[in-house]
């Protein structure tokens, strides 16, 4: 019934309902970026030239480049067609941050339900390293942790394999994300997990000889559902733009595997020389993020009984 009474709350929010369609669009385009861009006949990484122009269309035209030929214009510099950059582009950022997002949610849930369970002093030393985490900041952290972790995988002078770097940048968010990102979360659910194992149910369960185990995974774990929902909801585009400015800093994702935070970068480059290499990278990147966070605020409207629609 709960469930049932979440959905038609959620079918309630028009902005919810709008938000969800264009994830939605986002996510089917990550999926198919291969069929899109095999119909339209470019590829991400091909160099279309540009005859000495500069910042301009192979032709020297202005608008960056916009045709018939290429929608959303080249690439200043390098020639490729934007449009199939942006398609793939979705594809890195999805990965990067859906990646990070669960193996968040579950270093999270399982800290924040143990603590919230045992309380005393693991509460205690719990609440002392959140603190000092919360007291890092986490971007510079992946700053200077990214190409040190890169020079682990690869020696000096050789050649970084595309699939090698992108693999380590995952490596790497994911690790600082399980670090720090899962402090919020963590904190939630002890708060929540303490408020619940003092409830009839749980004593019922002690009562009846029942693990501590049995207790965590059978009778907590099923009630704490809604946060980490919202937690996946919100984190999912706070991890994009940190992967976009990581690699907007030229310390996260390289040539050749297309990402929006480059692509922004080599716009802001040319910006007045020509503005609209910037438009559509960023446009994209701000539709995106901000439709992830419209949806994480309907779910959370959505889970919440006291609020009115």
């Amino acid at each position: 019934m709960a469930a049932i009474s979440m959905v038609d709350a959620f079918r309630r929010d028009r902005l919810g309902i709008a938000s969800f369609c264009v994830v939605g669009f986002f996510v089917v385009l990550a999926l198919a970026a291969p069929l899109i861009t095999a119909l339209y006949g470019k590829n991400p990484t091909e160099h279309y030239g540009q005859n000495g122009a500069g910042p301009l269309s192979p032709e020297g035209l202005p608008n960056g480049g916009i045709s018939a030929e290429h929608w959303f214009g080249i690439e200043p510099g390098l020639g490729r067609d934007v449009l199939a950059q942006l398609v793939y582009g979705v594809r890195t950022s999805l990965l990067i941050a859906g990646t990070s997002a669960a193996v968040v949610a579950v270093i999270g849930v399982v800290v924040g339900v143990a603590v919230g369970y045992l309380s005393g002093f693991v509460d205690r030393a719990f609440t002392f390293v959140c603190n000092v985490l919360l007291a890092f900041p986490a971007l510079l952290f992946l700053i200077t942790l990214g190409p040190v972790v890169q020079t682990r995988f690869v020696g000096p002078g050789e050649s970084e394999p595309a699939w090698m770097q992108f693999l380590v940048l995952v490596l790497v968010l994911v690790l600082v994300f399980s670090v720090f990102g899962r402090v919020p979360l963590a904190m939630v659910l002890r708060t929540a997990v303490r408020s619940l194992r003092e409830r009839e149910f749980v004593e019922a369960a002690r009562a009846l000889g029942a693990s501590r185990r049995h207790i965590v995974f059978r009778e907590l774990l099923p009630n704490v559902w809604a946060p980490v929902l919202v937690h996946l909801t919100l984190a999912v585009p706070a991890m994009v733009t940190t992967e976009a400015a990581l690699s907007f800093l030229g310390v996260g994702v390289n040539d050749p595997v297309p990402d929006w935070g480059r692509m922004i970068s080599r716009g802001a480059d040319v910006f007045y020389d020509d503005p609209t290499h910037l438009v559509f990278p960023g446009a994209s990147l701000l539709l995106f993020v901000l439709a992830f966070n419209l949806l994480g605020d309907a779910v959370r409207d959505a889970l919440d009984p006291h609020t009115v629609h």
